[in-house]
């Protein structure tokens, strides 16, 4: 006799209480389309082993993404990680409906979080401050000290400007690459465009950042 499906807010209880991204380290392969589907398809028919191991697996990835286009700031009463729990239980929503046609799920998931991460902009758009995409936080070399503390968070925030005055392919292709830690290919299904696409783009998003790192005389 099987146990029956669990109810999304059963299998969400695990988000509840969120740790810091390197404490959660990837899965051991990879997350491509040939990976995903056997988990996703066996998730989507209530399977609770199937459903836990989905989630173990873009848990971190989705909450790496948010914290990277949010930089960890809250945003009025809303943070980077409380959004990475509302993408997972919208992708724990979506399960159920979901169809393979052809593409990644990987790219569901990046539009649930990209969907997510602009309504929490839209949110405080009336808050005075302008929120922008920022790298994400990294820890301070030199202690804790107020000082090292306030130069930290003013290169945060001049990276953060820069960052955000790239195309929105370029964000996001940086984003996924370097602070979620996908490979080409993963970005490449994520955003639905080819490996060779993602490398060119990337590239092309470094070269401009380092010239405008340099005019800004980091």
């Amino acid at each position: 006799m099987t146990a029956p499906p669990r109810t999304t807010e059963e299998s969400a209880s695990s988000l509840r209480d969120y740790r810091t991204p390197e404490s959660m380290p990837r899965p051991g392969g990879r997350l491509t389309k040939e990976d995903l589907d056997p988990l996703v398809k066996d998730a989507g028919e209530g399977n609770p082993a199937a459903i836990h191991s989905l989630l173990q697996m873009i848990e971190p990835v989705v909450v790496r993404y948010c914290r990277a286009r949010m930089g960890g700031r809250d945003l009025s009463y809303l943070s980077a990680d409380d959004v990475a729990q509302e993408v997972c239980l919208a992708v724990l929503k979506a399960l159920p409906d979901y169809q393979d046609r052809g593409g990644s799920f990987l790219y569901l998931v990046h539009a649930i979080a990209a969907n997510k991460v602009a309504d929490a902009y839209r949110a405080v758009a009336r808050d005075r401050s302008e929120p922008v995409p920022e790298l994400p936080e990294r820890p301070l070399v030199s202690g804790n000290e107020p000082e090292s503390h306030a130069l930290h968070l003013d290169l945060g925030a001049r990276l953060g400007r820069l960052l955000a005055s790239l195309p929105r392919v370029q964000q996001e292709i940086l984003t996924l690459r370097i602070a979620v830690g996908f490979s080409a290919t993963e970005t490449a299904e994520a955003l639905g465009i080819s490996p060779g696409n993602v490398r060119v783009t990337q590239h092309r998003a470094l070269t401009r950042l380092r010239g405008m790192i340099r005019d800004e005389e980091f």
